[in-house]
């Protein structure tokens, strides 16, 4: 590949400047996508999870995903497992909408283990024992749906609808309770 060629970021650095869909997969140059989040933002606690909500209700985890890594890459190290996790389960819903079970249900698990430890504080009003059941719900119903079992999208099969399992972050049922 010629180097001079690649996308670059105003700081000289490799950076894929292709517009991207709402689950965060590369389409044409010229297509019309959905905008990017802007990395490196740091936010409070109250913003993280308000911001990454938006975006997970609307049907963009891939975007919520980045939010959550801003908050672990700036935030305190006390709380970094807890974004990481938070993150990794929102990389996760992005697999499973994408029809990626195998990799949806591995991240879905690996963000509820990553957030255990906080299971009982709650920090930030996040609604951890909840997101635990919700992923770990989540990741066997995609498993047993790539198996040809029911419960993966509206029909049964195939990728999720992002935007209809949206987890929430601070209470309240999650979705198909």
């Amino acid at each position: 590949m010629d180097e001079s060629r690649r996308d670059r970021d105003e700081e000289g650095r490799a950076r894929n400047a292709r517009p991207r869909d709402g689950l965060g997969r590369p389409l044409p140059y010229g297509t019309p996508g959905v905008e990017r989040q802007p990395e490196g933002v740091v936010r409070s606690p109250g913003e993280t999870v308000r911001e990454a909500q938006r975006l997970l209700d609307a049907g963009m985890p891939f975007h919520a995903h980045e939010v959550f890594e801003d908050a672990w890459k700036s935030g305190p190290d006390a709380e970094r497992e807890l974004w990481r996790g938070l993150a990794q389960m929102a990389v996760g819903l992005t697999h499973a909408a994408r029809g990626n079970t195998a990799g949806g249900a591995r991240l879905l698990r690996r963000g509820a283990a990553a957030v255990e430890a906080f299971r009982a504080s709650g920090p930030h009003g996040i609604a951890v024992d909840g997101l635990i059941v919700w992923a770990t719900e989540l990741a066997g119903r995609v498993e047993h749906a790539a198996q040809g079992g029911a419960g993966g999208g509206p029909e049964g099969s195939g990728p999720v609808d992002a935007a209809a399992e949206a987890p929430r972050l601070q209470g309240g049922d999650q979705p198909g309770k």
